[in-house]
Parts: C-alpha cells; sequence; structure tokens
C-alpha cells in the first residue's frame, strides 16, 4: 500500500522506534535531506548514462549509484538501525576525488555554476549533499540520533566528490568554466 494514513496527523516512525516522531523533527529533516540528495543523484546517474566518461576505471554513473547504495546505510543509521558505513567507502571516495584532482588543472577560484547540463546536475547535488551533512549534523549535535564518526567523514567527503565530478564533467567536455568577477 502506498499510503497508510498514519502520518496524516504530521508524525512519522523511524527503525527501532516504538513511538511516532514529528516530521519537522531534526531526525526526520535530516532523512528528508538524505533522500533529496539521493534523487538528485539519480538525475546525475541518468544524464552521465549518455557520456563514456570515466573516473579510475568506472563511469561516473557506477560511481554515482555506489553513492546512492551508501545514502541508504546514511540514511538507516540516521534512522536508528544498526548500520554504518565502514572506512573503506570514506577511502573509494576519496580515491575518487584524487583521481580526479590528478585530471583537472588547479583549482584556484569558484566557478559559476553551468557549462554542461551533467555538471550543473553534479552542482545541485553538491549543494542539496551539504544541506543534508548539517541537517545529520545538527540531528546528532541535538542527540537526536546516533551516527559514526565515518558517516560523518563520508558525508563531508560526498560533497567534495560531487564538486570534483562537476569539474571533470566540464573539464573532459572542453568547457571553460567562468569564474565569478566579484564587481
Amino acid at each position: 500500500m502506498l499510503y497508510t494514513r498514519k502520518g496524516d496527523d504530521g508524525t512519522t516512525k523511524t527503525f527501532g522506534c516504538n513511538q511516532r516522531i514529528s516530521k519537522s523533527s531534526s531526525v526526520a529533516e535530516a532523512l528528508g535531506a538524505l533522500d533529496e540528495t539521493n534523487s538528485n543523484l539519480g538525475l546525475c546517474k541518468v544524464v552521465s548514462e549518455k557520456s563514456d566518461f570515466t573516473l579510475a576505471g568506472k563511469k561516473f554513473s557506477e560511481i554515482i549509484h555506489g553513492v546512492q547504495e551508501n545514502l541508504f546505510i546514511v540514511q538507516a543509521e540516521v534512522a536508528g538501525a544498526d548500520k554504518t558505513i565502514s572506512q573503506e567507502k570514506i577511502k573509494e571516495i576519496e580515491m575518487f576525488i584524487d583521481a580526479a584532482e590528478k585530471e583537472l588543472p588547479p583549482i584556484k577560484t569558484f566557478f559559476i555554476s553551468g557549462g554542461t547540463e551533467l555538471a550543473a546536475r553534479f552542482d545541485v547535488a553538491r549543494t542539496v549533499s551539504r544541506r543534508a551533512e548539517r541537517r545529520v549534523i545538527l540531528a546528532r549535535t541535538e542527540g537526536m540520533t546516533k551516527i559514526s564518526d565515518n558517516t560523518a567523514a563520508y558525508l563531508n567527503r560526498l560533497s567534495s566528490l560531487l564538486y570534483a565530478l562537476a569539474r571533470l564533467t566540464n573539464h573532459k567536455s572542453l568547457i571553460k568554466e567562468p569564474s565569478p568577477k566579484y564587481e
């Protein structure tokens, strides 16, 4: 059944919780932001499937699919399940960031988002992932959820990966990204 009517009063239920929580609670906000990040990554994945771009021997779409799988682990942990991101998953995301950095010219400034559709989508996903990270950290700081240091580190690296993929997409597409002029 796609609806239960149980949330009509503005509450929801998470893993391992016998009571309902407000849909406006910091945990619900964190879960929603993670879900929004995952949905944006779905758009990135679909658009990246139209290209043959790879990083460290993997198609961009494969990298993004792996991140989406990992975000389900993060969501489960935030919701109270006995799940967490492993150190290996952090090392993998760092490996992709390092590989992108080797392909890119040195980054010395901010860039105005755009260039290709895929790069722009990666930039949107990056900003949404940063919001998700802030929401998860807030819920943790308030004592509303427990997340491991590995999970916090993974969320912090995720926006860096998405930034790298946006820059790399434009670079591989031979598009020069404009810097803001601050005039």
